[in-house]
């Protein structure tokens, strides 16, 4: 939106499409959104159109949501992703937003060809004369702001102003999937203990896995977490792309306890019994921060912006010492990768030492053995 221009007003609005096509994180993210919608347009029909199915178990079971459809564009042909997307415009949607952080033009191309009267999106640092034929209004993205505040100010191009007053990550489990947590720990003698859950992996896009901590240094991390703390276990978390690593770290003598959970809702269910909580900057961070975990440490990687960082005030930082605040440097929301070769990323993961890691969690685990873990 031009800056001085007057808000966008939408009109009648019967029917609203989300599109939140960029990550499992970022659906989650944009819960609070879908919440705010509900309140601002309580008759009208909320659609939500998705990528990932971790994304659609993200949103099951929310209230505020009439359907999640998802359609992989990434595998699927171009002839069915178009036939897809006409499709949807038969519905003749009256609003559809893109939420941020969906930087690529290729996601604002198919909310042109779903074709809503009204077409929000932010505007990114790809952003070009298409863009202005593809949305009808957009308002630029700010990185000092949270994915969640990037979402609430496109109200305003709409003329509203949000209701929700504290907005935050929203999940709704089942009481069969809670008990399927309790079962799980009870089963293994975790329930009541405190433990610690790991989630080794991140997002397999473009070059998202070279911001893993290395698995060798995960292997020298819980070897001596064994010799250190022998009393309070470890939970590795991971979907089938993880078990590979989860087996590399076996080999290299690791011990573990592993998460076989039957979905992603069930993982988080049982997330939500864990005291402490170590990962990158990935899906399970946000998890974590959703279900409220006590303690959460996340490593910093080259794609830790400001408007992914976990939704809450008393999470851990540990530092990167090869990125030192530069994160812009490394990573935009403009469909790119990564900046930097292989290598380099490796290097810049591989520098923040298990020692360092351990020097934070230390703290955790005295407060456990004194019985003062908060």
């Amino acid at each position: 939106m031009v800056v001085g221009e007057a808000p966008y007003r939408a009109g009648t609005v019967n029917r609203i499409l989300v599109l939140s096509l960029s990550g499992i994180g970022d659906t989650l993210m944009a819960t609070p959104m879908l919440h705010e919608l509900r309140l601002q347009y309580p008759s009208a029909a909320l659609d939500v159109l998705v990528l990932w199915g971790g994304a659609m178990e993200v949103l099951r079971g929310n209230p505020h949501v009439r359907e999640v459809i998802r359609h992989d564009f990434l595998k699927a042909g171009t002839v069915s992703s178009v036939a897809r997307c006409l499709e949807l415009r038969r519905r003749r949607y009256d609003l559809s937003i893109n939420t941020h952080t969906q930087g690529r033009r290729g996601y604002r191309l198919i909310a042109r060809l779903i074709g809503a009267r009204v077409r929000l999106s932010h505007e990114y640092e790809n952003q070009s004369w298409m863009d202005r034929l593809l949305v009808t209004q957009s308002l630029p993205q700010d990185y000092s702001l949270h994915v969640m505040e990037n979402n609430a100010r496109l109200l305003g191009v709409l003329g509203l102003s949000p209701r929700l007053l504290s907005p935050g990550y929203e999940v709704f489990l089942s009481e069969e999937e809670q008990r399927w947590a309790v079962g799980w720990l009870q089963n293994r003698k975790l329930l009541g203990r405190p433990w610690l859950g790991i989630h080794t992996g991140s997002g397999g896009t473009k070059n998202l896995a070279l911001r893993r901590w290395p698995v060798g240094h995960y292997a020298q991390l819980l070897q001596e977490w064994r010799r250190r703390w022998p009393s309070i276990p470890v939970v590795l978390f991971g979907a089938q792309e993880e078990r590979a690593l989860h087996e590399q770290l076996r080999q290299a003598g690791a011990e573990f306890v592993e998460a076989e959970c039957p979905g992603l809702r069930e993982a988080m269910a049982l997330v939500g019994h864990a005291q402490g909580f170590l990962s990158v900057d990935t899906v399970f961070m946000h998890i974590a921060a959703a279900m409220g975990v006590p303690r959460q440490w996340v490593i910093e990687t080259p794609t830790l912006n400001r408007p992914v960082h976990p939704r809450r005030s008393d999470w851990t930082l540990i530092p990167n010492p090869s990125i030192a605040g530069r994160h812009l440097d490394f990573y935009r929301y403009d469909g790119r990768p990564i900046a930097g070769t292989a290598d380099e990323l490796v290097g810049m993961m591989s520098s923040v030492s298990v020692e360092s890691v351990l020097s934070f969690l230390e703290p955790w685990t005295a407060g456990i053995r004194t019985g003062n873990s908060q």
